[in-house]
């Protein structure tokens, strides 16, 4: 069945602009684009990718907050109690009761109240007790790919800036609150970017496949049904925590036809299926995905019979990884319910998650732009430069 192409999607929006007479807004001057195009034969999608969708910079908050309009849900600030010793595990904690709330912003939220709270009187003092913090927070949840990067992107963004020696260190401790809030707000409101930016490629009568529960996806879903989209949903169940049926009851809360599908008739249901919408766990340098188990396989099912595989990931989930095959990846496991007792003589697969090259994927839309699987490298250099 036909699709729209990346490359259709951003030629229709430039030609729109250019019938109303608008132009689009330039990014920072002083920013270069790093994959210079001059070809003007080229896809309007890949000469733009880094104008439209740009990269880590110093603006990308107001980026962030003029796509999704001036009045995002505001983000709650918690007081800590007087009383009580900081502690990073308890605010990480506190983080996490709310509700929607990421554990990955949950950690950075929990990061920089650690410089607030800080006793440090030097640069020195203060990073390391940063460092020690997110190592602690790492340590709670060491097969979350998400927590860690998030973590390791908190330390790079807050703490690179060169003007930190020339100033004082009320001043460079004042510096550093001010990008941990900027990063807090900008991980807040990932979400929100990336369901706008995927709105073009959700079309009237067409029908997506998900599998499991994804924040994100629901989210990209969720702008679709209140745009007053006309589309069907199908979900797997997504074993082993059967997370899926939790999406297809949200999804029948905002009136979204859904269909609830066993984990095996993926291949059953594809001929019927115009695009696959998975989240992921994290973006690795290759430019594939980790994700919850069965992702791989239905990657694989969508290949063979021609259908896109769209990815809506945060960019606190693009992680310094290179799995190379199913094995490389650390453990995660599940207990499984199979409904029946199981001999102990049985061997039983525990894994919760998968690893899905990125020859199997389309797209990836995130907070950083829609990007192709190939140039996901590119954005992680800049994300960790």
């Amino acid at each position: 069945m036909w699709w729209r192409s990346a490359s259709f999607i951003m030629d229709r929006q430039q030609n729109e602009a250019a019938l109303k007479g608008d132009t689009i807004a330039p990014t920072d001057s002083s920013i270069s684009n790093p994959n210079p195009n001059p070809n003007p034969k080229t896809s309007a999608y890949y000469e733009t990718r880094a104008a439209h969708h740009g990269v880590v910079t110093s603006d990308w908050l107001a980026q962030a907050q003029a796509a999704i309009g001036p009045d995002p849900d505001p983000l709650p600030q918690l007081r800590p109690d007087p009383d009580k010793p900081f502690s990073v595990i308890n605010e990480f904690n506190n983080w996490r009761k709310q509700p929607h709330l990421a554990e990955a912003v949950a950690a950075i939220r929990a990061l920089a109240a650690v410089i607030r709270s800080s006793q440090a009187t030097t640069m020195m003092q203060l990073e390391i007790e940063l460092k020690k913090a997110s190592d602690s927070l790492k340590s709670w949840d060491a097969t979350s790919i998400s927590l860690t990067a998030g973590c390791d992107l908190f330390m790079r963004y807050v703490t690179r800036t060169s003007a930190l020696e020339y100033e004082d260190f009320n001043s460079a401790k004042s510096r550093l609150i001010e990008r941990a809030e900027k990063f807090g707000e900008i991980s807040y409101k990932a979400r929100k970017v990336i369901a706008m930016l995927s709105q073009d490629f959700i079309f009237d009568g067409c029908t997506i496949l998900v599998h499991g529960f994804s924040r994100v996806v629901f989210e990209v879903l969720k702008l679709a049904a209140q745009n007053k989209k006309l589309f069907r949903v199908f979900c797997t169940e997504g074993r082993p925590d059967r997370t899926g049926l939790r999406l297809s009851n949200e999804l029948a809360k905002l009136d979204v036809p859904v269909k609830l599908l066993i984990d095996s008739a993926v291949a059953y249901t594809m001929d019927e299926v115009d695009m696959v919408f998975v989240g992921a766990d994290g973006v690795v340098e290759s430019g594939g995905i980790i994700n919850m188990m069965g992702t791989y396989q239905i990657a694989l099912v969508a290949h063979g019979m021609n259908k896109p595989v769209y990815v809506a990931a945060e960019s606190y989930k693009f992680a310094r990884l290179y799995p190379l095959d199913q094995k490389d990846l650390a453990p995660a496991l599940r207990p499984i319910d199979f409904g029946v007792p199981i001999p102990s003589k049985v061997e039983v697969e525990r894994s919760a998650r998968d690893y899905t090259p990125p020859q199997y994927l389309t797209l990836l839309f995130t907070d950083l732009g829609v990007l192709t699987p190939s140039v996901v490298s590119d954005e992680l250099i800049q994300l960790y430069l």
